[in-house]
């Protein structure tokens, strides 16, 4: 019932918006999706259950605007500059994604554990959910070797490689930085420059 998953999840950001997570209610949540709150169960679980899933929803969202930046038909330098604005932008319009690569969960937002939950889903995309959620750790590997990937070209040498994946790194801690003190407008593409500094053709 992916429909109704992608509603239900949808209502719940909007409650969120509005009220800490500890005041959403489950059955305010199925109402304003247009389901019953029987529904809202057999697909989450449990209010720990959605909240996984609105985490789980927001680091694909991050993630999926990552790989957008990084496939664009541009020079590796602004694509690493586009992947930075995106972190910046995406952490600035959704908490939970700040909170995510921050690791600073404020008290309005749910914090379900990073660990794995127990899941008796029958769901599969619930049965994703309840695995481990991505710490900031994680966010900074996964975007560092997918930088890595989309810009290594035929022919790079292992120590090329090697110099390829420190500046990416580098640039993923830029972009982390930049959530919580965002440059001036046309500065990120600056600050790109300074720690990735190898020549494009």
């Amino acid at each position: 019932m992916p429909a109704a998953r992608e509603s239900l999840l949808d209502a719940a950001d909007t409650a969120l918006a509005r009220r800490p997570w500890s005041a959403v209610r489950m059955v305010d949540v199925a109402a304003a999706a247009g389901v019953s709150r029987q529904t809202l169960y057999n697909e989450f679980g449990s209010k720990d259950g959605l909240a996984r899933a609105l985490v789980q929803r927001a680091a694909d969202g991050y993630l999926a605007g990552v790989e957008r930046a990084l496939s664009a038909p541009a020079e590796p330098r602004d694509r690493l500059t586009a992947t930075v604005e995106w972190t910046a932008a995406a952490a600035r319009e959704n908490a939970l994604v700040r909170a995510m690569l921050t690791g600073c969960w404020s008290e309005r937002l749910p914090t379900p554990p990073f660990s794995s939950a127990q899941s008796t889903s029958t769901v599969p995309a619930q049965r994703r959910a309840d695995g481990p959620l991505p710490t900031p750790r994680d966010f900074l590997r996964i975007v560092r070797d997918r930088a890595v990937t989309a810009l290594t070209g035929p022919g790079v040498t292992p120590a090329e490689s090697a110099g390829l994946a420190r500046s990416c790194e580098l640039v993923v801690r830029l972009a982390l930085s930049c959530v919580a003190a965002s440059p001036g407008e046309g500065e990120m593409a600056e600050l790109v420059r300074a720690v990735a500094p190898w020549q494009t053709t």
